[in-house]
């Protein structure tokens, strides 16, 4: 963990934030004393629907079948 005054992380703001990123934990000082803390965020996840996540094993976006297209159309 590295302190740094408010002027120089101000300056430095993009590389802190890569360091951050990377798992690095920077405090930042004003006057001397320690004002803030700068750590990154983990990284979001698979997000699943309900309890149980999902998979589609086709593609969604490859054409249907007529026959499938003719029957969901299909009035009686």
């Amino acid at each position: 963990m590295r302190t740094l005054q408010l002027h120089e992380a101000k300056a430095r703001l993009s590389e802190l934030v890569e360091a951050a990123l990377n798992g690095e934990e920077i405090i930042i000082s004003r006057h001397g004393k320690p004002v803030a803390k700068l750590v990154g965020l983990a990284k979001p996840g698979c997000r699943e629907l309900g309890f149980y996540p999902i998979r589609f094993e086709s593609n969604l976006l490859e054409p249907t079948d007529s026959e499938l297209i003719e029957a969901f159309y299909k009035q009686e």
